[in-house]
């Protein structure tokens, strides 16, 4: 069974004053202000650091460490550093929570499927919104299924490795987000 191939993306915010950019001028108020800008950027080209707050993110998540300070010491990173980009750092598939986001499938064309697909969807908690399938041609069929992310107890990485471990799931892919 092929796996699905996840590359390591992070979100990171960056103000422009970080960054020495000049900031915007509220033309409305008349006044400075600073805005964030959002990149998605592959984190191998990252300074080491972004991944390890993800990583520090991820310890105090699982419970490994009931501190940050027991979860810095574990990433081998400084509690300042973790400090200083908690709040801007964010793994790619964490900014999908409370999203809506669209699935697709194509699966072969025999009895339970859908349902095990549904199954391991409600599994994760997330809100099925719709579900369409096509009519099989050649054996195969097209699945597409839209989900709200709120409350769910993995993250969407995970639930795509989970659904494309299913018997008959030939491929699986994220189609859409809200």
């Amino acid at each position: 069974m092929k796996k699905l191939l996840i590359f390591s993306f992070i979100y990171v915010n960056i103000t422009p004053a970080e960054h020495k950019c000049a900031p915007l001028v509220d033309k409305w108020e008349g006044k400075m202000e600073k805005q964030s800008a959002f990149f998605l950027v592959d984190s191998g080209i990252l300074p080491e650091v972004f991944s390890k707050v993800i990583e520090v993110k991820k310890i105090l998540g699982s419970g490994k460490a009931k501190t940050v300070n027991e979860a810095v010491k574990e990433a081998g990173l400084s509690r300042s550093a973790f400090y200083k980009y908690r709040d801007s750092v964010f793994p790619f598939y964490e900014t999908s929570r409370g999203r809506v986001i669209t699935l697709f499938f194509v699966v072969e064309d025999f009895s339970g499927i859908l349902s095990r697909i549904i199954n391991t969807i409600a599994q994760a908690k997330a809100n099925i919104i719709t579900i369409n399938q096509n009519v099989p041609i050649n054996g195969l069929a097209d699945v597409t299924i839209s989900i709200a992310t709120t409350g769910m107890s993995m993250d969407i990485g995970e639930l795509m490795e989970r659904l494309g471990e299913i018997e008959g799931v030939r491929r699986r892919e994220i189609l859409a987000r809200d």
